[in-house]
């Protein structure tokens, strides 16, 4: 391999653990017991022939969904200083521990961030780490039955928050109120970093709701009705199904047909137009995944044998103003701009990488970079390495982890082959791109690259009365019945109204909504109501 520099980051080790409700082994594991066993996993895939836990000084904490001020209470208690919970469970005493921010892009960004201070000088061994157990909880909820997950751990660390400030971080803590008394209650809001408050008024709050928005932006440019663009994601996903049936920690390990994926079953019912329940990300995971990095001196000392050392190409991130206020709905120049970077400066192109995972909790972050760099969806390389958010199981915002644990076991198989890892977090509002090989890279100047943020476009009105162009809508179920919620145009800004009326939700369905013109008037609470002329 040649002397590599002893301040070049690298990848030394990666775990992953998860468990299958009813399977032999399941133990019911706590948030904080994956992700230390995790951990456990990748200090042990180094090979070290010296202490790692002992050798850690930096530990990052992947923010877990029940604390990301998102629709998910805490019904069992949960860790008041999760890098040390998990510190204390490996036998590891870091200088610096930290809690990260929300964000499914924040593990590969991290790896950016750390593989830079070890560059820097001012960490020699560091790692992330982070798992969800809510299908767990949600088991145990359902029997009736409780655990008590609370832990007080001792230790300085950084908490850098769930990344929610002013009117939307008060509206968020006080839905964390209602659902701690509420438990996992199914409706409710989950609060990405970058929300249009008025959307959450609107009921697009979840990401789902977000996401169909734009979705259906593409759908109507391609000029395909609901039932065939279902397809287009059903031929999109069914490969997906393939690599999740043979990864032993998938959540759903079941190949499915994209006709599986895309016709309207009671068991795979519509969720919010065009999605039907089996192609959105899946939650309900117990999954826990852990990367450990160190510098190349550091891992020498420590006697990490250089076969397993996996090398950062480069990392770059760059995020979107919220989803109302951006150019064009359906796209994100900023996912673009990270992985054109990135393979910039890993000096490398598409049709050069050995292995891909695109970030997929919905289809249109791997429709935008199709799209964008006018790739073949067939590609037989495929777009995911653990057979993606749907089926793999969406480890809420440590899903990328186990994507790079997966990059890193294609480029030791593949020795010299580069990886890409693409991390999606938001309304596709932040993406993070990684680059890896075994092949040295060369960190005399970083190969971190956060990016300008990219400047919203539209004004978003909270309320109107007047006449709109219509650009785009979806329709989500409900108790009470069905709720549509459309985006229109007026002028040089973007405006949010609802209908309940079973007329116009089958109207939606069955005629193009680009460019129609549309009433719309203020309603109570903040919601305004919406009719076609």
């Amino acid at each position: 391999m040649g002397e590599v520099a002893d301040n070049t980051p690298v990848i030394i080790g990666v775990g992953q653990v998860s468990e299958r409700i009813g399977e032999p082994s399941y133990a019911e594991l706590s948030h904080m017991d994956l992700a230390a066993a995790a951990l456990k996993q990748a200090f042990a895939d180094a090979h070290a022939r010296r202490s790692l836990p002992q050798a850690l000084d930096t530990l990052v904490a992947v923010r877990q969904f029940e604390q990301s001020a998102t629709r998910y209470a805490a019904p069992f208690g949960h860790a008041d200083n999760p890098p040390w919970a998990i510190a204390r469970r490996v036998g590891a005493h870091p200088e610096r521990a930290i809690h990260e921010v929300v964000g499914g892009d924040r593990p590969q960004r991290l790896v950016g961030e750390l593989a830079a201070e070890i560059a820097a000088g001012r960490s020699k061994v560091a790692a992330l780490a982070g798992a969800e157990a809510l299908s767990t909880v949600r088991a145990l909820l359902a029997r009736g039955e409780t655990r008590d997950w609370s832990e007080h751990r001792r230790g300085e660390a950084e908490d850098r928050g769930p990344g929610l400030e002013g009117e939307l971080g008060e509206i968020a803590t006080e839905q964390k109120r209602k659902y701690y008394r509420e438990p996992l209650e199914d409706r409710g809001p989950s609060y990405g970093n970058i929300v249009d408050l008025t959307a959450i008024r609107h009921g697009i709050a979840a990401p789902i709701g977000g996401y169909a928005l734009a979705e259906n932006v593409r759908r109507e440019r391609l000029g395909l009705s609901l039932d065939e663009y279902r397809m287009e994601i059903g031929k999109l996903f069914a490969p997906f199904t393939h690599v999740a049936a043979a990864n032993p920690h998938a959540a759903a390990p079941t190949v499915r047909s994209a006709e599986e994926l895309a016709v309207l079953t009671e068991r795979n019912r519509l969720v919010a137009e065009p999605y039907s329940r089996l192609v959105v990300s899946r939650d309900q995971v117990n999954q826990g995944a852990a990367v450990v990095l160190a510098s190349a001196g550091e891992a020498r000392r420590l006697g990490v044998p250089e076969e397993r050392w996996v090398h950062i190409h480069a990392v770059s991130d760059c995020a979107e103003p919220t989803l109302l206020s951006r150019t064009d709905m359906e796209q994100s120049p900023a996912a673009v701009s990270a992985i054109s970077t990135a393979l910039e400066v890993a000096g490398t192109d598409w049709e050069s990488l050995h292995a891909i995972d695109l970030y997929s909790c919905f289809a249109l972050p791997v429709f935008n970079l199709i799209d964008a760099f006018a790739l073949d969806r067939a590609d037989p390389r495929g777009w995911t390495l653990t057979g993606g958010l749907p089926f793999f199981g969406g480890a809420g915002n440590n899903y990328a982890a186990h994507a790079i644990a997966e990059a890193v076991a294609r480029c030791r198989a593949a020795p010299g082959a580069k990886a890409l890892v693409g991390a999606n977090g938001g309304y596709m509002s932040k993406y993070t791109a990684g680059v890896y090989s075994t092949a040295p890279a060369d960190w005399s100047q970083s190969r971190w690259h956060s990016l300008e943020k990219i400047k919203p476009k539209f004004d978003v009105l909270d309320a109107f009365d007047g006449e709109a162009a219509g650009e785009s809508f979806t329709i989500q179920p409900g108790k009470a019945g069905e709720t549509a919620t459309l985006v229109a145009r007026a002028g040089d800004a973007r405006v949010l109204a609802n209908s309940a009326d079973p007329a116009i939700c089958a109207e939606l369905r069955a005629k193009k909504v680009s460019g129609r013109p549309v009433r719309i008037e203020e309603g109570e609470g903040g919601v305004n109501r919406f009719w076609f002329v």
